[in-house]
């Protein structure tokens, strides 16, 4: 018996089955099959992209020596987590401030992130311990030596551009935000 479901119109305008009951069946079960695979798809893209995108964060200004920067503050575990991933630019005088409960010893990788940066281990009192060059690549750490309450990352080189080093003292222009 033939499906009147595919159809088609032949050249003397009639309607013409396409093919058998079995057929149309199996069109049907692979339509439904691409669709339920088409939407499974879309459903985990999305958590993927807002995976990428760092929420606003809160900016603060910081003093080095005679230098301005502008930071991000990165105080909580996700923020810290995401950090400057997926970022594909950082501004001159920009930089993102990671700010820990107590002092500790951390790791930064440069996982997702797609700038070279430098990163400076700070002290419970804002005082650089060790600076680090950090180039773009998977599988990389970067422990601090010393146990650090923040750690600032800004482009590399930035702070021998600056001629800042190991222990000079940040100073915060404003109060950090509350977590």
């Amino acid at each position: 018996m033939k499906s009147k479901l595919f159809s088609c119109v032949d050249s003397k305008f009639r309607l013409q089955s396409i093919g058998s009951r079995r057929q149309a069946i199996a069109m049907n079960a692979l339509a439904r099959i691409l669709c339920t695979g088409i939407a499974l798809g879309l459903s985990f893209s999305a958590p993927l992209a807002a995976e990428r995108a760092q929420a606003e964060l809160p900016v603060i200004e910081l003093r080095i020596n005679d230098v301005m920067l502008q930071t991000e503050v990165a105080a909580t575990a996700q923020q810290r987590y995401m950090g400057l991933s997926y970022r594909e630019q950082l501004g001159r005088n920009e930089g993102m401030l990671f700010v820990f409960d107590t002092e500790q010893s951390v790791i930064f990788t440069m996982r997702n992130t797609l700038i070279p940066l430098s990163i400076a281990f700070l002290s419970k009192d804002l005082v650089i311990n060790e600076i680090h060059q950090m180039n773009v690549g998977p599988g990389q750490r970067f422990p601090s030596k010393q146990k650090a309450q923040f750690a600032l990352e800004v482009n590399q080189g930035w702070f021998t551009e600056n001629k800042i080093k190991r222990g000079d003292r940040i100073e915060l222009q404003s109060a950090l935000p509350m977590q």
